[in-house]
């Protein structure tokens, strides 16, 4: 077994987060990995030429909201047991995790799914289901709602 071990954990602050969270820590308390969360804030599609005063404050706005978010949950569960670190990133939600997934030489990322059927899913994709395709290691889906 290794001795230690980065897992990457992709979070959206969702509501079922925490379970997520959860999930992940267990798993990492049992490789004695260290855990990255990482939060990926996309860009704003901009239609036509409108761009209006609100669109072009978001995407700063949700980066420094979300970074807020990402130091309380590292905060609450960084222990020496099991190490946490938290990073905020702005783009491709799936091409950011796999890429920071490459560059930290993750040994593992485990991506919550929400469930999505039918025309929901294929209207909104699935994060997870792309991430599983391109990911650089093996990827772990949980779901947080079973």
């Amino acid at each position: 077994m290794q001795t230690n071990s980065t897992i990457i954990v992709p979070i959206d602050f969702l509501s079922h987060t925490d379970k997520v969270v959860a999930y992940a820590l267990n798993m990492a308390k049992k490789l004695n990995a260290t855990l990255h969360f990482l939060h990926v804030v996309e860009e704003v599609n901009i239609y036509g030429d409108y761009m209006g005063p609100t669109i072009k404050h978001f995407v700063p706005q949700m980066m420094e909201l979300s970074q807020e978010k990402m130091d309380n949950l590292v905060t609450k569960n960084n222990t020496s047991e099991t190490p946490c670190l938290g990073k905020v990133l702005n783009g491709d939600v799936v091409e950011g995790i796999c890429a920071y997934a490459e560059k930290n030489n993750a040994d593992m990322i485990i991506i919550g799914t929400h469930g999505r059927k039918g025309l929901e899913k294929m209207w909104l994709g699935s994060v997870a289901e792309r991430v599983v395709k391109n990911a650089p290691c093996p990827t772990l889906t949980y779901n947080p709602f079973k």
